[in-house]
């Protein structure tokens, strides 16, 4: 902190601050983010998130100050690259990541940036009136032509692919037909909660199949401890129906007589009785069936 001007001592130790009390700390990416969107985005998580702009060494040196009350802060310097911003928060990390993600929209290229998936041109009309549009969309290599007073393409184009850069002639004519390849937003890389610093692959998983995963571990587990009789909460009733299920069997092949094997045992005997009856010759068959119905 020797070498650091009086405002930037400041300023780090107001981030320090912050970090240290805050619950949640994430670093985020900030780059292309025009300004307008970017205060949209501080207003939408008011009272819940406060952004700060920040230079790198100054955030590193103020991570590495809170790191003195939580030591763990400091693994988040290694997310700074580029366009910082630090995120304090009150909602958990998971949740603070779905938040900024809902943040990001769509925008135009201006021209040298990296494709983030394959860009196609569509085949089909075009809102435009013939004109100079038409030369200007084919020097771009998009086929496009006049049809029946109509700007139209003639055919699906694949502009530039994935991972390659967006050249500026295609990126104008992109945005001229309303395709807009960015992702513009707050990209989260990584989030301090409780001694723990979760990276961006660990925020990003899905909770919808988190839960079915969650749900069916449950599932096996219960069936495995009902398997093997293993007693717990949720196993104990099943258990024990069981338990009761398969001594009651036993009682009636058994032919051991309980309070709740009797009438089993009885029915049975009765069954029996009068498969013995349709079988039994001579004259007492009619006298048997008339008493027993």
């Amino acid at each position: 902190m020797a070498h650091v001007a009086p405002y930037k001592k400041q300023l780090v130790e107001a981030l320090a601050t912050r970090c240290a009390q805050a619950r949640v700390v994430g670093i985020a990416n900030i780059h292309g983010i025009p300004a307008p969107q970017f205060q949209a985005i501080r207003k939408k998580l008011s009272g819940r998130a406060t952004i700060t702009v920040a230079k790198n060494n100054l955030l590193r040196l103020a991570l590495q100050q809170a790191s003195e009350k939580k030591p763990a802060l400091v693994k988040l310097s290694d997310t700074i690259e580029g366009q910082t911003a630090v995120v304090t928060a009150d909602i958990n990390p998971f949740r603070l990541f779905k938040e900024l993600e809902a943040t990001k929209t769509r925008a135009p290229a201006r021209g040298g940036e990296i494709a983030p998936e394959d860009l196609w041109v569509r085949a089909g009309e075009t809102p435009f009136k013939p004109g100079p549009v038409v030369g200007e969309l084919q020097k771009a290599g998009i086929p496009a032509a006049i049809e029946r007073g109509k700007v139209v393409i003639r055919q699906d184009k694949l502009m530039v692919r994935a991972g390659q850069r967006i050249p500026r002639d295609v990126a104008q004519q992109l945005a001229r037909l309303e395709i807009f390849p960015l992702v513009v937003g707050l990209d989260l890389r990584g989030a301090y909660e409780d001694g723990t610093v979760f990276r961006r692959d660990a925020l990003a998983v899905d909770d919808t199949v988190v839960r079915g995963q969650i749900a069916q571990a449950w599932r096996e587990a219960l069936a495995l401890a009902l398997e093997i009789g293993y007693p717990t909460k949720e196993t104990i009733r099943p258990l024990l129906a069981k338990a009761h299920a398969q001594a009651l069997g036993l009682a009636v092949e058994s032919e051991f007589p309980t309070k709740e094997s009797v009438k089993f045992l009885l029915a049975k005997a009765y069954a029996q009785m009068r498969a013995l009856i349709a079988r039994a010759p001579g004259a007492a068959d009619e006298e048997l069936r008339a008493m027993t119905g």
